[in-house]
């Protein structure tokens, strides 16, 4: 095994790690939140840590689907286009979409310097800062994950490979 796909699978391990403590604390604080509600005493902390938890989800979760490459994607499409035109437009795509999650990794960090000092609204102890910190983090994780999956997706695009889905 080279060392890109020690790589590889290594950061696989971590996102999914990450997204099954993601879905298991979501799933623990909506099961409290639920319970709580039923009883009448309702957590006055629960939707804002839910919606939070399920954005975390959704950046992590689309960082490992990008991993396994099991975003939406057309490529019928690719296979359909003169092999002459494969490479070129695989690479254009790939550019684009390295570029869009750059720049929302960036954008993303200035969104956590205009929030310096914010704080939830039912825990006031937690930082927005903290809680916002996904976007920037998960566009980079986005961007890793492409970059790691740029060799089979360059052979594949050659005709050197058989297209891959990692499930």
């Amino acid at each position: 095994m080279n060392k890109l796909a020690i790589a590889r699978t290594l950061f696989e391990r971590l996102l999914e790690a990450i997204a099954v403590l993601l879905i298991i604390s979501l799933a623990v604080v909506v099961v409290l939140g639920v319970i709580y509600r039923w009883s009448g005493e309702a957590l006055s902390w629960y939707d804002e840590v839910a919606s939070v938890q399920l954005a975390w989800l959704t950046y992590y979760g689309a960082a490992l689907a990008a991993l396994k490459r099991a975003h939406i994607g057309v490529p019928g499409v690719i296979s359909a286009v003169p092999p002459v035109y494969r490479l070129p437009l695989v690479i254009c795509a790939e550019l684009v979409i390295i570029g869009f999650f750059l720049v929302l990794a960036w954008n993303g960090y200035r969104v956590l310097v205009i929030l310096e000092g914010d704080t939830l609204i039912s825990l006031p102890w937690i930082g927005t800062q903290f809680t916002q910190s996904v976007i920037p983090i998960g566009a980079i994780l986005y961007v890793i994950a492409e970059l790691l999956n740029l060799p089979q997706i360059w052979r594949e695009a050659s005709g050197r490979a058989q297209v891959l889905r990692h499930e």
